[in-house]
């Protein structure tokens, strides 16, 4: 973690803060599943449910092992003909995880999709990812957006169209044009997220910046990212981390479907149990690197996970900590006489 800010950091948090900031992920993973199964199959796969899911909406959701333990989170966008809300099935699912645990989930896919009626894709090059962080982010693409009709693909309509809203709820998702190329708009914690084909992203990055957007670093995002709360897989939550410990249960946990690998743990856990740890804040007395030990007394409580240097909050971070050192709580950080508050999140 930077111990300063630089002016350019600064600039673009306030555009993250304040308008809309535009950050480039298409680095992360993504894949594709087809078939009339598709959905049946993944539903029995992951923590959420999807049988209900329509074209045009999607879910977050967790894959586990069969202990519960976490192997990567990922977000499920159900597509279909027009993405139209006349009750047709999905015929495909988009799956967008974190790049590092693509490979568990392509390895999951493989393993436990025979005798469904299912096929895999990867996406992760034929696809292109734009996020537009910020309280401004649908003004962003209100401007930046066109009317984008059906087109025809061997004298069939393929269905893509614009259903003139902008996608309102986290996870929904809606067919759009922008710079006159065919983009997917889906609704983020954050903001908005455009899904494009690579040959598309340079004409489409100069029209959101020109409708106002700022492009931002991925250092100015994760400080947003922290300040709200939000874990990310790989550097807040890894293959030891239960649901429950890092709040996950309210977004990506249903306690009413199907079975699914690993509810076992994790219903037990809900339904009887309180977890040893809980994800929350933490208020650092001075700037730190990550991986530093937490201590309450002399007991250790827990490791620093993601750390920032916040314009509003001054340094900041996220830990998985043992229930004993609660809210409010001053525990010990690393060995050079840091020392951090404890906090509930989002940051306030």
């Amino acid at each position: 973690m930077a111990s300063v800010h630089t002016t350019e950091l600064t600039r673009e948090y306030a555009a993250l803060s304040e308008h809309c900031g535009l950050i480039d992920r298409s680095e992360r993973g993504k894949l594709a599943l087809t078939g009339a199964d598709a959905v049946e199959f993944l539903n029995g796969q992951v923590t959420n449910e999807l049988l209900d899911l329509g074209p045009g909406q999607g879910r977050y959701a967790v894959f586990l092992t069969h202990k519960g333990k976490t192997l990567g989170d990922l977000r499920i966008l159900a597509v279909g003909d027009g993405d139209s809300d006349d009750g047709t099935a999905p015929n495909e699912l988009l799956l967008d995880t974190e790049r590092v645990a693509l490979q568990e989930l392509f390895d999951m896919i493989r393993r436990f999709k025979v005798g469904y009626r299912v096929e895999l894709h990867k996406r992760t090059l034929e696809s292109s990812l734009l996020s537009l962080i910020g309280p401004g982010a649908d003004e962003v693409v209100r401007a930046a957006v066109e009317d984008h009709e059906p087109t025809r693909r061997g004298g069939e309509v393929d269905g893509d169209r614009t259903r003139g809203e902008l996608p309102e709820h986290e996870y929904d998702h809606t067919l759009a044009s922008i710079a006159d190329r065919p983009v997917r708009l889906i609704r983020a914690d954050l903001g908005l997220d455009v899904l494009l084909d690579p040959a598309a992203i340079d004409g489409v990055r100069e029209a959101l910046e020109t409708a106002g957007a700022v492009p931002v670093s991925e250092a100015a995002a994760e400080i947003v990212r922290v300040e709200s709360g939000r874990p990310r897989y790989g550097i807040d939550i890894d293959e030891n981390t239960i649901p429950q410990e890092a709040g996950l249960n309210e977004r990506a946990v249903s306690f009413t479907k199907g079975c699914y690998v690993g509810q076992e743990t994790v219903a037990r856990l809900h339904y009887r149990g309180k977890p040893n740890r809980h994800l929350r804040g933490l208020r650092l007395s001075a700037p730190i690197a990550s991986g530093a030990e937490l201590r309450l007394g002399e007991r250790s409580v827990g490791l620093l996970a993601s750390t920032v240097l916040s314009p509003r909050f001054g340094p900041i971070g996220l830990a998985l900590v043992r229930r004993e050192a609660e809210p409010g709580a001053t525990v010990a950080v690393g060995d050079e006489g840091a020392t951090a508050t404890v906090v509930e999140l989002p940051f306030q």
